[in-house]
């Protein structure tokens, strides 16, 4: 089969499309046949050498997520059969013509769904889902900031927000093109960072109380500055510093007790390898959400599985909108 290949870190460049040995799979896990990949900012981090769980030296395969059809199942599998069309998160990697993927790490693709939009909701709607639902526990009427509003967990993250009966939903984005794409998406506000001081415009918004909410995915100065807008009893939901961070945000004790806020750290990256069963609520959620027409997800560009690395460079630009797929 083919695959991309990274045997050294760096560039885009670096990805290559080879010719490697189909995986064999495990009693518990499922054979995949590609059919479109989602690309996260983390494929970006794990080329570099800067994701979670990536080895130093090693070639590999990048990619966290995909959908298909089931080709084969191992003997100790119950669930799945061949023929099904899924969602999954592979075991070595996503960017190929064929996976392997543990049963639990695998979720059916519904009829009225068509694979595209299956394979972009994997990671973005998984994600998105816990941060709101279950670490900030966002209740009906409570303002929240979404940082990177515009991107691929952004756009997922104000839509679900507003499902759950967010009062204020406010977006911050890194360009004036970008705020009319967060806000088509239904947020109320939109703050360009680069020319603005979304501190300042959020207190204005809220009187000088701040959110009681607020996703950071870019940590350093950013989420130091967040916590200058949260307000007493806030949950600022720290995550995705191995896709986009690069230096981390500090905070002290007196930031937090009298205040009585929360800094909480998510990953589904650690939950799909420690806590798997934890992954099934979201993905069910989303996907029943998708088909009641209430979330959308936004592929904004679409590349063969051999431009990877072209993918790779548009995200990069900090050009892109929503999702990008690889089709095998």
């Amino acid at each position: 089969m083919k695959a991309i290949v990274v045997k050294e870190l760096g560039a885009p460049e670096v990805m290559q499309l080879l010719e490697v040995e189909e995986p064999k799979i495990t009693p518990n896990q499922v054979l995949i046949q590609v059919q479109a990949i989602s690309v996260n900012f983390a494929d970006i981090k794990a080329r570099q050498g800067q994701y979670h769980g990536t080895a130093p030296g090693a070639a590999f395969t990048p990619g966290l997520d995909c959908a298909g059809e089931i080709i084969e199942v191992g003997s100790e599998v119950t669930k799945c059969k061949p023929g099904q069309r899924v969602m999954a998160f592979p075991k070595e990697g996503s960017y190929a013509e064929y996976v392997a993927a543990d049963e639990d790490l695998t979720y059916m693709v519904p009829d009225g769904m068509d694979i595209e939009t299956a394979a972009a909701s994997l990671t973005v709607g998984i994600t998105a889902y816990n941060v709101i639902q279950k670490m900030a526990r966002l209740a009906p009427g409570e303002s929240i900031l979404i940082h990177a509003a515009a991107g691929g967990i952004g756009s997922t993250a104000i839509q679900l927000a507003k499902i759950f009966g967010a009062g204020m939903i406010i977006g911050t984005v890194g360009s004036d093109e970008k705020k009319g794409i967060a806000k088509n998406f239904g947020a109320g506000h939109v703050i360009n960072y680069v020319t603005g001081d979304f501190v300042e415009e959020v207190k204005k918004l809220t009187d000088g109380k701040g959110v009681d909410v607020i996703l950071d995915t870019v940590a350093g100065e950013n989420f130091e500055k967040s916590m200058k807008c949260l307000a007493p009893f806030g949950r600022i939901i720290s995550f995705g510093h191995g896709n986009s961070g690069s230096v981390p945000g500090k905070i002290t004790t007196a930031d937090l007790h009298s205040s009585c806020r929360s800094v909480i750290g998510y990953s589904t990256g650690t939950y799909r390898k420690q806590r798997p069963e934890f992954l099934q609520e979201a993905a069910q959620r989303i996907t029943a959400f998708m088909l009641e027409k209430k979330l959308e997800m936004a592929i904004s560009k679409r590349f063969p599985l051999a431009e990877a690395s072209e993918a790779h460079a548009h995200i990069e630009s900090r050009k892109s909108i929503g999702k990008i797929l690889l089709i095998p």
